[in-house]
């Protein structure tokens, strides 16, 4: 019960992070005043504490698998690539082109997750 619980909480963080990102990525984009609201800049670090902390307690059912060192690895791409989109990048296009790369590794850890394979799309 307790593991379903946590579950649902993880999806859920992550659904939120998704929206989140996309969102402060089209703010980004748009060059919106909103991407520097103080809830914008706080809200999405508390989500992705949940979202870590549930992780962390999933994954101790399951063990370093190969798929859940492909989830670590590529979270700490998408974390270092979304700071490119949202802040650091030196230029809007290369922002832009983060935001998009990192949707991509996004989806990734997603398809990870679901077929509990580091090579979820491979034949």
């Amino acid at each position: 019960m307790v593991y379903l619980t946590v579950k649902f909480i993880h999806v859920a963080a992550v659904v939120v992070s998704w929206a989140l990102f996309a969102l402060r990525g089209l703010w980004m984009i748009t060059e919106s005043p909103k991407l520097k609201l103080r809830w914008v800049r706080i809200v999405p670090h508390v989500n992705d504490t949940i979202l870590l902390a549930a992780a962390l307690y999933l994954a101790t059912f399951f063990g370093l698998q190969p798929w859940i060192i492909a989830k670590i690895v590529a979270l700490v791409a998408y974390v270092v690539i979304g700071a490119v989109a949202i802040t650091r990048g030196p230029s809007k296009p290369i922002r832009v082109i983060a935001w998009l790369a990192a949707q991509a590794v996004f989806l990734y850890i997603v398809l990870v997750a679901v077929y509990k394979d580091p090579l979820p799309i491979a034949p």
